[in-house]
């Protein structure tokens, strides 16, 4: 017979996503039992493909990787420094992509499996919790995702007397490379800027004249896209991952001042010529055979896809992998329904992490895991953890989901939105610089470059000292 005393000893972690992983992961190494529950592939969700743990089902990026002049890549070493399970296994399967931090996507969701299973620790369960977790789990991480669902995701609404909020999140289509034309298309990065694994030549780019541009602009908005559901309606989009005909539908020059932007990049095979517009696809697995078509997440159907991305230059005999698609997120209004530490005011034992929390982004997901598992952990050896300073990129991102916006608008909807992480969650300096370390005044774009590396200097300090006075201190405990 199971006993209806809470156990908060072992800790039970919903869904093996970025989030669920990560917090999985950073449980198991403070010493304390985890069972991680994911229903895949008993119950499939409509975005994923595989039973793999932390699949990717969007791109495979984890965006810019510069820790000095970039808030996402800041977050990366400060994941770095907390021993993350994720940015250990996104190192290790790196392709070439620029400035950013991009991934071979089987390769990495292999390496988070094995890592997990491995670990003694570690209980992995394949079913569905399609219901409040049993009163009996004292101590449980919510990391269903975005994608969490429907009974379980009617149990929480129908707990916290809210109705969890809802946007659109869109996929790219992927392309085989060897059936894209070289002879028109090119390879170099925008600025030929080298990143991780990289060489400064890491994105196929696709030059257009301006004819071809406005062609392409037309034959997007007259594509036909795929029906929404009826409770899909009124859902709205995140800008930070917008379908590419909604890019278009904003403006004819949208595009070429968004994905399609021709700056930073010259075509060596008519290098006089400047392109009207530029489509960039990125490696999307360690063989470097597969590309994605960047920001081009898309809502048309099948068959338009086929026919509209084929008039891109360079691709007109393209075979997808891949094509792109669309479905529906869900994220709870964190700042009112969650506290500090991201446990559930109406039931406490019940501790929420990753997109559904109102971040953006595989590694802002990651990141909230990661916290998320250092609290349930803490709570597992009775002891109190302290938040990461506000000035760090975890505590700047925690502190918008649990303290952020929880005003209305005038029409009286809600206006707490995903979040990408950003210098403008952090602190303000207490004194910005102002001159070089010549003694030279800093001028124009150098203000607001040396403002970021001075915020990511001061959060990697203070980063530093919360882990000596505060993981460290309970870990020895």
């Amino acid at each position: 017979m199971i006993s209806s005393t809470p156990q908060t000893d072992t800790v039970h972690v919903i869904g093996g996503g970025l989030a669920g992983s990560e917090a999985a992961w950073q449980v198991a190494n403070a010493g304390v039992r985890v069972v991680l529950h994911e229903m895949r592939p008993l119950r499939m969700t409509e975005a994923h493909r595989t039973e793999g743990l932390a699949e990717l089902v969007c791109s495979n990026s984890f965006r810019s990787d510069d820790a000095a002049n970039n808030a996402v890549g800041l977050l990366h070493a400060e994941m770095r420094r907390l021993g993350s399970l994720i940015m250990r296994s996104a190192d290790a399967n790196q392709v070439p992509a620029g400035g950013a931090l991009a991934v071979d996507r089987d390769g990495f969701s292999a390496a988070v499996t094995k890592a997990l299973h491995d670990n003694p620790l570690i209980e992995i369960d394949r079913a569905e919790i399609a219901s409040l977790p049993p009163t009996e789990w004292g101590n449980v991480i919510v990391a269903t995702g975005p994608l969490t669902s429907a009974p379980l995701a009617d149990a929480i609404r129908e707990l916290t007397d809210e109705n969890a909020l809802a946007f659109f999140d869109a996929i790219a289509p992927i392309v085989h490379k060897d059936s894209i034309d070289m002879s028109v298309a090119w390879f170099q990065s925008r600025y030929d800027k080298v990143g991780p694994g990289g060489t400064g030549a890491d994105y196929i780019n696709c030059p257009m004249t301006k004819e071809q541009y406005d062609a392409f602009v037309a034959a997007l908005l007259a594509g036909d896209k795929v029906d929404f559901k009826d409770w899909e309606t009124n859902t709205p989009y995140f800008d930070g991952c917008l379908p590419v005909e909604v890019m278009a539908e904003r403006g004819h020059e949208t595009l070429r001042h968004g994905p399609m932007k021709p700056v930073g990049l010259t075509n060596p095979h008519n290098p006089t010529v400047k392109p009207y517009a530029i489509v960039q696809l990125r490696q999307d697995n360690k063989l470097g055979t597969l590309y994605n078509i960047v920001g081009f997440q898309t809502k048309l159907n099948y068959g338009a896809q086929q026919r509209v991305f084929r008039t891109i230059p360079g691709l007109e005999n393209a075979e997808f992998a891949r094509l792109g698609g669309l479905h529906r997120n869900t994220f709870l209004n964190s700042p009112k329904l969650l506290d500090g530490q991201l446990r559930l005011r109406a039931q406490p034992r019940l501790r929420f992490a990753g997109q559904m929390t109102g971040c953006e982004g595989y590694v802002e997901s990651a990141s909230i895991g990661l916290i998320a598992g250092l609290y349930a952990a803490a709570n597992a050896r009775a002891q109190s953890l302290e938040p990461p300073p506000a000035t760090t990129a975890l505590g700047s991102l925690l502190g918008h989901i649990t303290g952020g916006h929880i005003e209305t608008s005038e029409a009286g909807t809600r206006s707490f939105q995903p979040m990408n992480v950003n210098f403008g969650l952090f602190p303000p300096l207490a004194s910005v610089p102002s001159k070089k370390p010549d003694g030279t005044r800093l001028r124009g774009n150098e203000k607001t470059v040396a403002k970021k590396q001075a915020l990511s200097a001061r959060a990697l300090t203070d980063l530093d000292r919360w882990i000596a006075d505060h993981l460290r201190v309970a870990a020895a405990a």
